[in-house]
């Protein structure tokens, strides 16, 4: 099987100018972009990202969940695709890179393979999945887990967002709820370009990040119910304080996240304090704890650890708990050749690279369910992402999609 030669590299000049130009659609009010799911801004960049597909000679596929699928045709009809890309919608406040650099990578490498006359046996599908964010419509990588089967159609077609707004109407709406059915596609492999959304390669000077596991991670919500007081006259031993339990619980998390370190993570997220009075001690609150990691045993020891901690602190305030699981998704192992490849391509490309796990769920950890799948993270400035501050420069961008292009192209096989 041929690979790319180290010479054959994408053109980042018109990578970067496809995003700025993606960028235009659905701004933000600090520079990012306010583009999520099924709202006319997502409906007008799916079709920017049509014509480019057009231009690039590709047949474009839409499937009921509205993800767009633009191929390219291999030279063995009966070869299965090798797909690529992301996701082209984004966060309230998100940036200028976050699925969208996966996604027009994935055209840059059409484009790449055009200008250098390049045709490979496999087909090659560049694919812009719905509501990978789950901003809108909770939850997050929604069509891309009806794909692989994790949801089901018509619940996630019956999602609705702040407003009410069904997810099934709101497809419909902006045209682009399409015929084929969802999940019928064979994939020879998958990859996905992203930025890292973590400090680590830019702090330890790296271009690319293999990624080799994504995080499994456990969502509780918390319950805890005390007694409302005057916060004045209630004698300190009296207490039932459903505050002070939260605040224990909070750095429990953190202890027991520590325990696991390098690469698990906890943290407790959003907070509810009931009545929220500054002379009233707390007689409630709600919250949820986000705790991941790349190995199942020890997720599932860090929740146990939680849940008896949990009790502990509760027995010793004299106060109630009730602990809800509102997300969960185990650990995702990568496919050894596709991470191989992605490894290779960077070795090839000379680039500095190392293993690393992604903290963050994406497309291609439900696509690893059913088919060969494998990311490559670029750095970001500051590891910031999901904010309109999100940075990355033209050259992590040109380097990230390079060894996309040799990734995708030795795997879908140059015809001589």
């Amino acid at each position: 099987m041929a690979s790319p030669g180290e010479n054959m590299r994408i053109n980042a000049d018109r990578l970067w100018d496809s995003l700025m130009e993606m960028a235009q659609i659905g701004p933000g009010i600090a520079g990012g972009n306010n583009r999520q799911t099924l709202t006319d801004e997502d409906g007008e960049g799916r079709r920017l990202f049509q014509t480019w597909c057009e231009e690039a000679g590709l047949i474009m596929g839409v499937d009921q969940m509205g993800t767009m699928f633009a191929r390219r045709e291999g030279t063995d009809p009966e070869a299965l695709p090798v797909y690529v890309g992301s996701h082209l919608d984004t966060q309230p406040t998100g940036g200028k890179f976050d699925g969208v650099l996966g996604v027009l990578g994935g055209l840059e490498v059409i484009r790449s393979l055009n200008d250098l006359g390049i045709k490979t046996k496999h087909p090659i599908v560049v694919t812009n999945w719905t509501n990978e964010e789950g901003a809108r419509f909770a939850p997050a990588m929604l069509a891309s887990g009806v794909f692989a089967g994790v949801h089901e159609q018509d619940w996630a077609y019956a999602r609705t967002d702040a407003k009410g707004k069904v997810f099934g109407q709101e497809l419909e709406r902006i045209g682009w709820k399409g015929d084929e059915p969802v999940g019928q596609r064979k994939m020879h492999a998958f990859f996905e370009l992203h930025i890292e959304q973590g400090p680590i390669l830019e702090d330890e000077d790296y271009d690319i990040g293999v990624v080799t596991h994504g995080q499994g991670l456990k969502w509780l919500q918390v319950t805890l119910t005390g007694k409302e007081a005057h916060t004045g006259s209630t004698p300190m031993f009296k207490r039932r304080n459903a505050g002070l339990g939260m605040a224990r619980v909070t750095e429990l998390v953190h202890e027991v996240a520590m325990d696991y370190q390098p690469d698990a993570v906890g943290a407790v997220g959003h907070m509810e304090v009931y009545p929220n009075s500054r002379n009233i001690i707390a007689g409630r609150t709600v919250f949820t704890i986000d705790i991941r990691s790349p190995e199942k045993e020890v997720l599932d020891t860090m929740d146990a650890r939680i849940r008896e901690g949990i009790e502990t602190i509760c027995d010793a305030l004299d106060i109630q708990f009730a602990i809800e699981q509102v997300g969960h998704f185990d650990p995702v192992t990568f496919d050894e050749n596709c991470v191989k490849a992605v490894r290779d391509a960077a070795e090839r490309l000379g680039y500095s690279h190392r293993d690393i796990v992604s903290g963050a769920g994406h497309d291609a950890c439900w696509i690893n369910r059913v088919a060969p799948t494998a990311m490559i993270f670029c750095p970001c400035v500051d590891g910031l992402s999901h904010n309109e501050a999100e940075e990355i420069s033209k050259e992590w961008a040109g380097a990230g999609c390079d060894v996309l292009f040799h990734a995708v192209v030795e795997t879908a096989q140059i015809v001589e």
